[in-house]
């Protein structure tokens, strides 16, 4: 379903309900108890938003961390993360025979 505001939509649903406008929905909530209209400002485009906060981050300072004591990315083989994804290195989990016989420790 497409949750887009479309004039068209609106009115279809309003008339189905048997009502004109939204304010005739509403018409049964007193005046004093309803939400007021926020004071929001106009919607921004994408390129105005991502502006803004690059602007917000600039303001930054740029400071030297010895958090990690100059442990630094490393290169890791893709074959670590293979090996070391299986479950039969950390856990302690060991298959009784028919699950062998299936494939399950075959590698190793």
């Amino acid at each position: 379903m497409n949750y887009i505001p479309n004039i068209i939509l609106k009115e279809q649903m309003l008339k189905e309900i048997g009502v004109k406008n939204i304010d005739e929905l509403f018409s049964d909530i007193p005046e004093k108890i309803r939400i007021k209209k926020l004071n929001l400002p106009d919607g921004k485009t994408e390129m105005q938003v991502r502006k803004e906060v690059t602007d917000i981050l600039r303001k930054n300072k740029k400071i030297l961390s010895f958090l990690g004591c100059g442990v630094y990315s490393q290169y890791v083989p893709s074959a670590v993360k293979a090996v070391t994804g299986r479950s039969e290195f950390y856990t302690s989990y060991t298959p009784y025979q028919p699950e062998v016989s299936q494939g399950m420790l075959q590698a190793l």
